[in-house]
């Protein structure tokens, strides 16, 4: 498993001015955001700090980039936010923007990862 790291991928830009209209946006019509895993693990101004501390806890390498950056990485189309997972040199998608947005809560989202790591790991007959 040491060779395998989850990629998080937002959907949103990586510019200050996606930074800048991304902000305004969730403050003024946050219903409206496009980015679930941003609103999830972003307060106003940084990651929020329960967030640090599970990423930091789990047992893989992890990963972030917004959707220009990963559209260097895979043009597949998947719908974003989406986490996928990089194996020997394959990408594959681990949880789904469906599953990202059906969270309503970081708690929510924390769950969903353990859970899916869960299975991939007995799946992949790995030890985490």
């Amino acid at each position: 498993m040491s060779r395998s790291e989850l990629i998080f991928v937002y959907n949103a830009g990586s510019g200050l001015f996606d930074s800048l209209t991304d902000f305004a946006h969730k403050i003024i019509a946050p219903s409206t955001y496009q980015c679930r895993l941003c609103a999830l693990t972003y307060g106003n101004f940084t990651v929020k700090q329960q967030w640090k501390d599970f990423i930091s806890q789990l047992p893989i390498k992890v990963s972030f980039l917004h959707k220009d950056e990963f559209a260097r990485l895979n043009t597949s189309g998947v719908a974003l936010p989406a986490v996928f997972i990089r194996s020997d040199d394959s990408l594959t998608l681990f949880v789904s923007n469906n599953q990202i947005n059906e969270c309503r809560t970081l708690n929510d989202l924390q769950e969903l990862l353990l859970s899916a790591l869960a299975t991939y790991d007995q799946h992949n007959h790995t030890n985490l």
